[in-house]
């Protein structure tokens, strides 16, 4: 194995050192990361991910402890060194891209390259190659202002390729971007690794991102809290298989990035005495269901979906149980219709004679999930808290509530477990009501 290109041992970085306002950043933080990696820096704000990225960039100098680049101290470099270090041996990628909108995209891109004394025929000859590479070519005459988010982002990446420089940082690469432009960007970064070979450093907030990299940093209160490898590629960094057991506890890390050990112990014991399906699984189903939810699947398909093998796409159910799952969500997207014109007449203040007809459909569904004998006056006062609920002025809380107390006391009157179990279906209902667009409608 080659010998790490990032080498950190025991990194301190204090703020104001010796002020009365000092503030230490990193404790004691040691990682080694190799030639080709794909890393990621995760972690809530303030956790310490980017004093220790902009050390390594080699603007930060460290208070204590050691960082080596390529086997050499930055921070010993003379300044023509260090001009050279920052536009050669690095490459950096800004969430705000700051480019220079009196430049045109070619002059930006190849702006590193004027430190270094190459031609403008040759910078010029070579911004076009670069950009053609990430899409950008037919923009090269045009100006920064006249660019998507997208692809100023785009432009950001070619900029910092155009030294072909052994290290590429993104600092929160896709932080202001769509979810479109979010996923060309995080492809050009995976070619940069996988191509070209890079080693790549990333800092985001994106759980979803992870699974690009080689392995995860994640920081804690300025502390190197964990390292996690994804089982799903190639380790290049050696990875003790008998210390470090990939588990439920990999998958649950990228649902709750945020969560300590602990915190994910505990999500994964509840699972376990709560549900029949293993967060894989419900991995899965949240994709699958989301193909319901969206309409591009009929209730049969989810059910068959549901029955496939895993590793068919799958999550393995017995068709009796997928039928069953596929039904109940069927039948509450159907009653969720309902919710759904209501609250949109509501919301717009058009009163109509089918606001009654509506308040009563609702409250057929629930009193049909119920599958007890109400009074006629229960019922009355059942659709009474229908309409209450779904026109704010109750809440989930209150609404369980009055199903229950009883009927002596101006409540429904059934018993705790059938409140509970009726103002979670209901609840339900209401929520794939909201008009997708927002929460306020």
């Amino acid at each position: 194995m080659s010998e790490p290109i990032i080498k950190i041992k025991d990194l301190d970085i204090t703020y104001n050192l010796g002020k009365e306002n000092e503030y230490k950043a990193t404790h004691s933080i040691n990682m080694d990361i190799y030639p080709e990696e794909f890393i990621a820096f995760f972690g809530p704000s303030g956790c310490g991910k980017s004093t220790v990225f902009y050390s390594i960039l080699g603007i930060l100098e460290p208070s204590a402890g050691q960082l080596l680049v390529k086997g050499e101290n930055p921070y010993s470099f003379s300044p023509e060194k260090m001009v050279k270090f920052q536009t050669k041996i690095i490459g950096i990628i800004y969430q705000a891209f700051y480019l220079i909108n009196s430049l045109s995209v070619i002059d930006n891109v190849v702006l590193p390259q004027i430190f270094h004394g190459v031609t403008p025929a040759r910078r010029r000859h070579w911004a076009l190659q670069i950009l053609k590479r990430f899409g950008m070519d037919e923009h090269g005459e045009k100006y920064p202002d006249n660019l998507s988010g997208g692809q100023s982002q785009r432009v950001s990446v070619a900029r910092s390729m155009v030294n072909n420089p052994d290290i590429l940082l993104a600092d929160e690469p896709t932080g202001n971007l769509d979810s479109v432009s979010s996923r060309q960007v995080m492809e050009s970064l995976k070619e940069i690794n996988d191509v070209d070979k890079k080693t790549v450093i990333m800092i985001t907030h994106n759980a979803a991102q992870l699974s690009y990299c080689h392995r995860v940093f994640y920081l804690k209160d300025g502390k190197l809290e964990r390292i996690v490898p994804n089982p799903e590629k190639k380790q290049i960094a050696k990875v003790d298989k008998q210390k470090i057991l990939v588990t439920e506890m990999d998958q649950l890390s990228k649902i709750f990035p945020y969560s300590s050990p602990v915190e994910l112990k505990v999500k994964s014991l509840v699972n376990y005495l709560t549900q029949d399906l293993n967060f894989y699984q419900l991995q899965r189903l949240e994709s699958l269901t989301q193909l319901v939810v969206e309409r591009k699947v009929s209730n049969d398909e989810f059910a068959r979906m549901l029955n496939k093998e895993y590793n068919e796409g799958g999550i393995d159910l017995n068709m009796p149980v997928a039928k069953h799952m596929a039904e109940r969500v069927d039948k509450i997207l159907k009653q969720a219709e309902d919710a759904r014109r209501y609250r949109r007449r509501f919301i717009s203040n058009n009163f109509f004679s089918r606001e009654n007809i509506l308040v009563r459909r609702l409250t057929k569904y629930i009193i049909d999930e119920y599958r007890g004998k109400l009074s006629p006056v229960q019922k009355k006062r059942m659709r009474d808290l229908v309409y209450k609920r779904i026109s704010g002025l109750v809440s989930r809380r209150e609404f369980k509530d009055m199903l229950r107390l009883s009927f002596e006391n101006g409540g429904v009157g059934i018993a705790k477990t059938s409140s509970r179990k009726l103002t979670q279906y209901f609840e339900k209902i209401l929520m794939q009501g909201i008009e997708s667009k927002g929460h306020g409608h």
